[in-house]
């Protein structure tokens, strides 16, 4: 099977390029964690996605690494992996937090040992600060008590902010599935039928045309769950004249896109029609300006501006795009304190969200950019509104 995926060189090359960095910032070694939910940065330099425990990784200055796993995942993570040495703590347990007394594991001394890092006053760099738990932060300390430990995300920001070919191919691929799945559950849209069993639908066709999973816990909303900026779909059923919000997802090899729109289950009139097409037209606005060289503060200032223009400044929620990759949402946001410059290959969500007093409306897909302008990678919102007769 020519299946499309991150080859196992440039997980090598990945970690290279992570220990430069750490070099250049004067760090002993980077610890990146991981969990099941937020696997990204643990799986992006070792292929390796923890299920129920947690996962990191150790990179030295010198260019070597090793995979921390939790008590149960040794032979788990030297069959997934890409990183040969592999080191079982048990800071890396699960949350039931069992005690594992017959378990002889090893610890960050050990570890750290076998990638060429020793001493006393060393310094250590977190590279994801949020998914560091409480138990890997003391075990560094425990270990290390005269080190140096700080935070260092912009390091895996920097490394995943531009995505290579291959990664461009993964998200590629995803909206592909991702189309095929948003036609088969507005198919089978009717009155009656449930939130629960359309993200059933769309889990059965991204399974079916090659997808490791969802990209995302699917979004069928319906009606005032819509207004959620973040939600999960319910046993609701959905009735005629619903505006039902879809937001689907596959992921593949890690990479998690998306393509969201509303659905009416009926004709969009008055107040609710202007909503949704206004959310159309921000969403086309804000893809008429992106470009490598453009600041993303800037962007994301006028698109505020635009709102309130508008008169939907109440119901402004967010900016206008995301970082997507391995995570549907990672960094850098674009809102109005992200002062940096937009880079060829960055991948973006175009994520334009408007919540309105009975129900919300999101249009979502992804981009890269250009040196010109930006690559979409999905036509289906082209369609326009979507107004189902019954």
């Amino acid at each position: 099977m020519n299946r499309i995926c991150i080859p196992d060189r440039e997980y090598r090359e990945r970690i290279e390029r992570a220990s430069k960095k750490i070099a250049a910032r004067g760090l002993d070694v980077m610890v990146v964690c991981s969990t099941e939910s937020d696997y990204a940065n643990a799986r992006y330099f070792s292929g390796f996605w923890p299920l129920f425990e947690r996962a990191g990784v150790a990179i030295s200055a010198k260019g070597d690494a090793c995979l921390l796993v939790g008590p149960e995942s040794e032979i788990f993570a030297k069959d997934f992996g890409k990183i040969d040495k592999v080191f079982v703590l048990k800071e890396f347990r699960e949350s039931a937090d069992p005690s594992y007394p017959e378990l002889v594991a090893s610890n960050f001394r050990e570890a750290f040992r076998a990638i060429g890092v020793s001493g006393e006053k060393i310094r250590i760099g977190l590279g994801s600060y949020v998914e560091c738990t409480l138990p890997v932060y003391e075990g560094l300390k425990d270990a290390f008590p005269q080190a140096e430990i700080e935070k260092c995300n912009d390091i895996m920001v920097d490394l995943r902010k531009i995505k290579s070919e291959n990664e461009l191919a993964c998200i590629r691929e995803g909206f592909r599935i991702i189309e095929l799945a948003t036609d088969e559950v507005i198919r089978c849209l009717k009155p009656g039928v449930t939130e629960l069993q359309m993200v059933g639908v769309a889990q059965r066709v991204i399974y079916e045309n090659g997808a490791e999973y969802e990209g995302l816990p699917m979004y069928v909303f319906s009606e005032e769950s819509t207004r959620h900026a973040i939600s999960r779909s319910r046993y609701r059923e959905i009735g005629k004249n619903d505006i039902v919000q879809l937001n689907l997802s596959a992921k593949i090899d890690g990479y998690s896109p998306s393509i969201g729109l509303p659905v009416c289950m009926g004709k969009l009139e008055g107040e609710r029609r202007e909503i949704v097409e206004f959310c159309y037209k921000m969403h086309d606005w804000t893809e008429k300006q992106l470009k490598a060289g453009v600041m993303a503060d800037g962007v994301a200032k006028e698109f505020l501006e635009e709102y309130k223009r508008a008169g939907f400044g109440k119901n402004y929620v967010y900016g206008p795009c995301h970082g997507t990759g391995m995570i549907e949402v990672e960094a850098p946001w674009m809102e109005t304190s992200s002062h940096y410059p937009l880079e060829e290959n960055m991948t973006f969500q175009i994520d334009t969200f408007i919540s309105g007093p009975t129900f919300g409306c999101r249009v979502e897909k992804g981009i890269a950019v250009k040196r010109n302008g930006c690559e979409s990678y999905t036509d289906y919102l082209k369609k326009g509104i979507i107004e189902l007769g019954f």
